[in-house]
Parts: C-alpha cells; sequence; structure tokens
C-alpha cells in the first residue's frame, strides 16, 4: 500500500489539491488553536491550513512521497509542521495529548480501523474535539458510477453512522451525519459522492 500512495503523491501536481477538506475546514474554524494531530494526511492540506490558522500540528502518513509534499506545501505558506513517516499500527503518541484529531478520508480494514480509533481516542485530550470526513458505504454507488470521484470500491474500507457510534460511545456527539456532497479536490475527489461527517467532544468524565 505504502507504493501506491507513494506513485500518487510523486506527481508534481497536488493529488487533492492544496486546499484543505472543506468540512475538515469549516469544523476547525470553530476551535481555538491549540495541538493537533492529523494522521493520513498525505501531502499536508489540512495540515498547513491548520498551521496557517496558529495551530502546532503533527502528522504522519505511510507514505515518503506524501511528507515530501506536506513541506514543500508549509514552506510556500511558510508555516512549520511535525509530519513523520511509518505505518498506523506502529505510531504512536503520547497519551492525552493533543486538543483535536482530524481523520479526513482515512480509510482502514475494519479490524485496523478499531484499533486505530483506539489509539486516537488515548492521543486525545478529555475535551478534545475529533473530526471525521470519510466515505459512507452508500458512496459504493456513486464511485461505481463515476471512478472520478475516488474512495474505496470495498465496502468494508467505508464507513457507517454505527460503526461511529461504536467507536466513540463515549463522546458527545457535536455532529454525526450522512449526506451527499460534491467534492472539488484535486483530480482524485471530482464529483458527487456520499460521506459521513462527524464532530464529537471526548467526554472529561468516562
Amino acid at each position: 500500500m505504502n507504493q501506491f500512495w507513494d506513485d500518487r503523491y510523486r506527481n508534481p501536481e497536488y493529488a487533492y489539491g492544496e486546499a484543505p477538506n472543506l468540512f475538515f475546514e469549516q469544523q476547525l474554524g470553530a476551535l481555538r488553536p491549540g495541538v493537533l494531530l492529523l494522521p493520513a494526511e498525505g501531502e499536508g492540506r489540512n495540515a498547513v491550513h491548520a498551521a496557517r490558522l496558529g495551530w502546532e500540528v503533527h502528522a504522519f502518513d505511510q507514505s515518503v512521497e506524501g511528507q515530501k509534499k506536506a513541506l514543500l506545501l508549509a514552506q510556500k505558506h511558510g508555516v512549520e509542521i511535525a509530519y513523520r513517516v511509518g505505518d498506523f499500527e506502529e505510531m504512536r503518541y503520547p497519551k492525552e495529548m493533543y486538543d483535536a484529531v482530524g481523520l479526513i478520508f482515512a480509510h482502514f480494514p475494519i479490524e485496523k480501523r478499531r484499533l486505530f480509533h483506539e489509539n486516537i481516542d488515548l492521543a486525545l485530550k478529555p475535551g478534545g474535539v475529533l473530526i471525521i470526513e470519510a466515505f459512507s458505504k452508500q458512496h459504493l454507488e456513486y464511485v461505481t458510477t463515476n471512478p472520478k470521484v475516488g474512495g474505496p470500491r470495498d465496502i468494508d474500507l467505508l464507513y457507517s453512522i454505527e460503526e461511529i457510534q461504536r467507536d466513540f460511545q463515549h463522546y458527545e456527539v457535536l455532529k454525526l451525519i450522512e449526506q451527499e456532497v460534491l467534492l472539488k479536490e484535486g483530480a482524485f475527489h471530482d464529483g458527487l459522492g456520499s460521506v459521513l461527517r462527524f464532530v464529537g467532544r471526548k467526554r472529561k468524565t468516562q
């Protein structure tokens, strides 16, 4: 899988554009800047946006080429981001370090996803906010009709509201919705798709 993403990100053009994901941008704008974790950050569009708002940004991905592009984008905008490369299962961060975590189109098999969500939860401070945008299970119909919209073609890699409720049941739900959206994010997210959007606040007492 590392080779797949390295090949995609090796092109000089940014695969998903240089602008941040719109839902992430909207939700982050409502928060007071602090320390932010961005797993599966790819070419750095969300990380750089957050850094420009004053966040201390820690990002990681499994792609070396993604890291290179992210650091170039940060340099272009005169900001700094801390960006690590490695397998998601091996990434460990200090407990309760982050004020916010953003998971934007981070798709994993169910058995790995649950462990990944547990690790993210451990890293988020009580009272911290988790922002997720991912393709929903309904998206399979959209990508089959229009491959340009991107996203997995394996339903087990797609999200459902029930899975989010199960994995983050101790969170205060600020938003949880599945909806059709028009994506215009570079060459690989282009067209109508079905996404799941979640904003949750980790409860201070569990």
